[in-house]
């Protein structure tokens, strides 16, 4: 659950940081600022880190420990450029960029994984849901329409006989579609 809720909000995370310090906020001040909230685990992870700075811990051990903590690749990509920056005093802005314009590559594959395979779900949903209950509902009717010599030649097809068809029947369609619903729904790329 953890690393779900790193990959949705660390390309906003990246963002956010690109824009912060660009602008002239530096690294201690942009960790501040997103430990304000709104990216949900980060925003823990970091106000965790800046209530150790503020008791007194190094920024590079917080770091350290940070990294230790993440799941996610690319959060750890960015606590580890965080961690660079202030132990080589690299192009943080840079990098982060670079990292990015990675992730937003790596999503935009993964919705377009997504979508594909999704592609057939309405058509399956659209079929079960609609054909599934016209044919049951003639085969509950069908007892009524055969009488007498034409029963003879078709069969004969009691009533209950019908019913219990028509709502096994029923229940296979629901059943269906509650898979195809499944189906989409575990093929959720988490973005």
């Amino acid at each position: 659950m953890r690393s779900l809720d790193e990959s949705r909000e660390i390309l906003y995370v990246i963002r956010t940081l690109d824009v912060l310090m660009s602008s002239g906020v530096g690294l201690e001040a942009a960790i501040h600022s997103i430990a304000q909230g709104g990216y949900g685990i980060i925003s823990k992870d970091f106000e965790a880190l800046m209530k150790n700075i503020n008791s007194g811990k190094p920024l590079e051990r917080e770091l350290r420990n940070l990294l230790k903590k993440a799941e996610n690749d690319g959060y750890k990509r960015v606590v580890n450029t965080m961690l660079n920056n202030i132990t080589q005093n690299t192009d943080i802005i840079e990098t982060l960029r670079k990292q990015g314009e990675r992730m937003e590559e790596v999503r935009t594959e993964k919705v377009k994984d997504y979508i594909e395979d999704l592609g057939g779900v309405p058509e399956t949903l659209l079929s079960i849901g609609m054909i599934g209950p016209i044919i049951l509902s003639i085969i509950g009717i069908i007892p009524q329409l055969i009488s007498g010599g034409l029963a003879d030649m078709v069969g004969n097809l009691e009533q209950d006989t019908a019913m219990s068809i028509v709502n096994v029947g029923l229940f296979i369609t629901l059943l269906g579609m509650a898979l195809a619903g499944i189906k989409a729904h575990t093929k959720d790329p988490g973005l």
